[in-house]
């Protein structure tokens, strides 16, 4: 048989999944989890933590030590709190931090933003709740230039 008798589907390249497993006692400070169920067919519809605590118990009757995970869902900044047994496993979300210069902001909603290496991004719409879009517009033009270093998916609505 040749391969071209063969068609393979790529279903997804490497590093592709938003998420990995790691064992909970591993997981330290400025990490990131993911916290809540998953739900029927569709893999992950937890809340998104920024991890800013951890505290450690000791092994108890029940055989574990449990990790303590408080942190700050990276979409909405609630502060959201987990137990789980140390020796474990909890998905642990892949963020990727990339920082960009504020340049302008549209009468249409959208930002114009520079990257480190020079590069405009403006295909990116801000919220529409006004409360929300004036103290983002206050706040980005009270200095002459503004970092902006939110994860993309937050403000992104395409």
């Amino acid at each position: 048989m040749s391969d071209e008798e063969h068609q393979f589907e790529s279903k997804a390249d490497a590093g592709a999944s938003k998420t990995y497993p790691q064992q909970a006692g591993a997981i330290r400070k400025n990490g990131y989890i993911v916290k809540g169920p998953t739900l029927q067919g569709q893999r992950y519809h937890g809340e998104y933590d920024h991890v800013f605590d951890i505290s450690t118990s000791k092994t108890g009757k029940h055989g574990h030590a449990k990790c303590h995970f408080v942190g700050i869902d990276i979409f909405n900044s609630e502060k959201l709190d987990d137990i789980v047994p140390s020796s474990h496993n909890s998905d642990v979300r892949r963020v990727t931090r990339t920082d960009y210069q504020l340049i302008d902001i549209s009468e249409d909603g959208f930002v114009s933003l520079l990257s480190e290496n020079g590069n405009t991004k403006d295909d990116l719409r801000l919220p529409t709740d006004e409360t929300l879009l004036s103290q983002l517009e206050a706040e980005a033009f009270e200095v002459e230039f503004s970092p902006v270093s939110r994860p993309l998916d937050h403000f992104c609505s395409h």
